[in-house]
């Protein structure tokens, strides 16, 4: 089942340098990370790197371990940023999931990938939308 969350929150923050993506994709991760310890998970790692690639942010909630992949825009003239989620990119998620598992193992801990789009446009707070086991 997929759930959608949408959440906004003036405590945030102002919006980080459009002139660098890296900044944006940095800061967006910090507000996804900040908005799923608020939501009651608790984070276990943050970009985790193994050779076929990286995991923004794997979180624990209850008896899952969640992988979160993060998409931060200024703006959605480009797309929301779930559309940049695509079939392939869910097939590496899912191969990085087996990968942290395999290198984390966790006793009785079921496995899923979330996603997590972040827009932080002008001077408007963030918005954080939360989509659950999309993969």
């Amino acid at each position: 089942m997929t759930e959608d969350r949408t959440h906004s929150s003036p405590d945030r923050g102002s919006s980080p340098d459009r002139g660098s993506r890296l900044e944006l994709g940095a800061a967006g991760e910090e507000i996804a990370a900040e908005y799923l310890r608020e939501c009651g998970y608790r984070v276990l790692a943050r970009n985790w790197r193994c050779p076929e690639g990286e995991i923004d942010i794997v979180v624990a909630d209850d008896d899952w371990v969640v992988v979160v992949e993060v998409k931060t825009r200024s703006s959605h003239a480009a797309g929301h940023p779930f559309e940049s989620v695509t079939p392939t990119k869910l097939a590496r998620l899912r191969r990085l999931t087996g990968a942290w598992a395999r290198e984390n193992p966790r006793e009785g801990s079921r496995l899923r990938v979330d996603a997590v789009a972040v827009t932080v446009a002008g001077t408007a707070p963030p918005t954080v939308e939360h989509l659950e086991n999309v993969a």
